[in-house]
């Protein structure tokens, strides 16, 4: 019995292949699509932001949910457009409807 890894590795060993991560990346993208939903409707100017940063590490990380991190990030990137026009047509920092 063996309770310590052996100190030496033959070279002919493959190192077992590990997905780390693979699920954080899906939930970063699904969590940068539904933040990026709501932020339509409330708090663009920090949900906006946040959908777009999740939905990039997701992408940059190789998310299997590639799709849903791009509709993340466009909705993110919507978000912030809404902010502007709503903006520009008040000529406050802040929107209302």
């Amino acid at each position: 019995m063996q309770l310590t890894a052996p100190a030496h590795r033959t070279p002919d060993a493959k190192r077992p292949t590990r997905r780390t991560g693979i699920h954080d990346t899906d939930g970063m993208a699904v969590a940068a699509f539904v933040l990026g939903l709501l932020g339509l409707l409330v708090l663009n100017v920090f949900l906006g932001p946040v959908a777009i940063a999740l939905a990039s590490i997701a992408l940059w990380r190789g998310t299997a949910r590639r799709g849903r991190a791009l509709l993340g990030l466009g909705l993110g990137v919507a978000d912030l457009l809404v902010l502007v026009v709503f903006m520009s047509a008040d000529n406050t920092m802040s929107w209302s409807l």
